[in-house]
């Protein structure tokens, strides 16, 4: 009998609910849709950005990148949520994934591990313990995502254990995971992953965090080994400016025990200005080096040395209603895109979302 990830943490859940004090259980639903339009001039037949790009990345239509629908249940001792999802961010990130778990977007089990201390054990498909920016646009300060953020995971599924101090300054995790960004284990690949973040949050103009990745994206047989970290503040600097500076860096084998490694690395820097409640711009500046081509398969010499740059303006219609409209340009050293038949180093979007939270 095959018996998949899915059904082991329904069954799971079912067993740890009926256990708990379902007296004082809360039981919550909610949603989200993002519905957007990506305009491209070189207006490509396949409607297909290029091949770095996981979120918003069909053009010239009309289309949704991300909806679902989210049950969670919290008591003192016990926490489970289930989402499930439909949209492009689906079919892009998690191409990879067999039948039904294509429209999981989250589902998992938590267990609080002590009366004293905020311990918590998870376990489940959850979103990433990597990066600042998240699947749900309007959690995010630009509409599109950052290069980063679209080239490290959204998601993992495994176990973890979290402890938060009583002051709640520091969040410190340690992962186990069934690999990067994936819910069903790579065929072939026996070993299992590993992670960590560290969180220091002194008050809520200042957040710093560090996360990490190390295991293999590859068959036993030709293992390459990952290891990858992402640093990033955020700065309140004042009631209207804010601040975020990121940089991922990422090393892996170029063959099975060598002692050779291939880099990519990724800063980026986000500015947002406040007008008032309901209008807000921010700009983003990023670079993305894969010279040694870890990730992308460029057929360029120099690999993918690519710039990008952005400005957005929302416009909060209601407090679960925002309208976006961005600007998003792309430089690489070398000609990578193709532009009407020919090639250029540069490429160009205009984006605009509507996204509604319930």
């Amino acid at each position: 009998m095959k018996f998949s990830i899915l059904t082991f943490f329904i069954c799971f859940s079912t067993i740890v609910l009926a256990q708990s004090d379902t007296t004082k259980a809360k039981i919550t639903l909610s949603g989200y849709a993002e519905v957007y339009y990506s305009y491209d001039p070189t207006n490509p037949s396949n409607h297909q950005k290029s091949g770095f790009v996981f979120s918003h990345n069909r053009s010239n239509e009309v289309n949704l990148n991300l909806g679902f629908i989210k049950a969670n249940y919290q008591t003192k001792t016990v926490r489970a949520n289930m989402a499930l999802m439909a949209g492009t961010y689906a079919n892009a990130n998690l191409a990879n994934e067999p039948g039904l778990l294509k429209a999981v977007y989250e589902a998992n089990v938590g267990l609080k591990l002590s009366k004293k201390h905020n311990l918590w054990l998870d376990a489940g498909i959850m979103p990433s313990h990597i990066g600042f920016e998240s699947a749900i646009g309007k959690d995010c300060w630009n509409l599109t995502r950052s290069m980063l953020a679209d080239n490290s995971p959204y998601f993992e599924t495994g176990v973890k254990i979290g402890f938060s101090s009583k002051n709640e300054k520091w969040y410190l995790s340690g992962l186990v995971l069934n690999g990067w960004q994936r819910i069903q284990r790579q065929d072939g690949n026996n070993a299992l992953a590993l992670g960590h973040q560290l969180t220091y949050k002194p008050s809520s103009k200042l957040t710093l965090n560090s996360s990490s990745f190390v295991g293999s994206d590859t068959p036993d047989s030709i293992r390459c080994m990952r290891y990858f970290h992402n640093l990033y503040g955020q700065f309140q600097l004042s009631k209207k400016i804010g601040l975020i500076v990121g940089f991922d860096i990422g090393i892996q084998q170029l063959q099975k025990h060598s002692k050779t490694y291939g880099t990519w690395f990724s800063p980026v820097i986000i500015g947002k200005y406040s007008f008032n409640t309901k209008s807000i711009i921010a700009i983003r500046g990023e670079f993305y080096s894969d010279k040694d081509q870890i990730y992308f398969i460029t057929g360029l010499s120099s690999g993918l040395n690519l710039a990008g740059y952005s400005i957005n303006y929302d416009f909060n219609y209601s407090e679960n209603v925002v309208w976006r409209i961005e600007a998003k340009g792309y430089s690489n050293k070398t000609a990578l895109f193709n532009l009407v038949n020919h090639p250029s180093k540069n490429q160009f979007y205009i984006t605009t979302a509507l996204a509604i939270s319930f």
